[in-house]
């Protein structure tokens, strides 16, 4: 089964860290990243840009309103994501702890089962 590992993490603690500090986690990040692509399981990987670049759309009104900015409800932003193909949760957990040790500090990960709705689509 593919899950879905939401990243999440105050963007000003991130967003204060020295460029030595940010190539440190994402070097750490690498590992686990190289491990998941050698057992094949590593699908897509992104790290979302700040949230000063995002928009949202509000539904629930006759027209959606699109506002400027990230305006989820949390103390934490979404600042990327992993698509793992995992035997079960458990190890979908596993594959969030390795994350956490290598970006170590406050933040939560969210892991999601995913479903493929698009006809046609596979898995890498």
């Amino acid at each position: 089964m593919l899950y879905a590992i939401l990243c999440y993490n105050p963007e000003d603690v991130v967003g204060s860290w020295t460029k030595e500090e940010d190539d440190a986690v994402m070097a750490r990040l690498a590992v686990v990243q190289e491990k998941l692509s050698r057992q094949g399981r590593l699908g897509p990987v992104a790290r979302l840009l700040p949230t000063t670049a995002a928009t949202t759309l509000r539904k629930g009104r006759d027209e959606p309103l699109v506002i400027d900015g990230p305006f989820a409800e949390t103390k934490e932003q979404l600042l990327g994501f992993y698509v793992v193909e995992c035997a079960s949760l458990d190890e979908a957990l596993e594959t969030a702890r390795d994350l956490a040790r290598a970006n170590p500090g406050s933040g939560s990960y969210e892991i999601r089962p995913i479903g493929i709705f698009k006809p046609g689509s596979s898995f890498p």
